[in-house]
């Protein structure tokens, strides 16, 4: 058997302003921006690397959807960006003004942050121990 998750929603408000984020803050790449209808697109962006999942950037397109923008999981870290080098990308993610809500951290599986998106979705930012890698 051969599974893996490819795609990861996450409710946006804007397509746009989501693409910039994710791609001029994080440094992510822009894999697929498809129109679908006047309202909706199918848009994809990954962060630079093997590309082996990628965020599916859904603008919310109901109130109950619009609701739950930024708070996808009840204020839990919601998503995990590994590097190769923490302080390499964390100092350029300071630069470019990500708010970190918890200062980086050195754990038994690696150094760690959490950093919130431009929606506040917070995600651990983590450099794992080479027993993670």
């Amino acid at each position: 058997m051969n599974q893996h998750i490819a795609h990861i929603a996450l409710v946006v408000a804007d397509y746009d302003e989501a693409i910039k984020f994710y791609t001029e803050k994080l440094n992510f790449v822009l894999v697929e921006d498809t129109k679908l209808s006047e309202t909706k697109r199918w848009v994809k962006v990954a962060p630079p690397g093997n590309g082996q999942c990628c965020l599916l950037l859904a603008q919310a397109a109901t109130e109950e959807q619009k609701s739950r923008v930024g708070n996808q999981t009840g204020g839990r870290v919601f998503l995990f960006l590994y590097t190769d080098d923490f302080w390499r990308d964390y100092n350029t993610m300071i630069e470019k003004k990500i708010n970190f809500v918890r200062q980086p951290v050195k754990e038994l599986y690696g150094t760690v942050a959490v950093f919130e998106d431009l929606y506040g979705n917070l995600w651990d930012f983590i450099e794992p121990t080479d027993a993670l890698k």
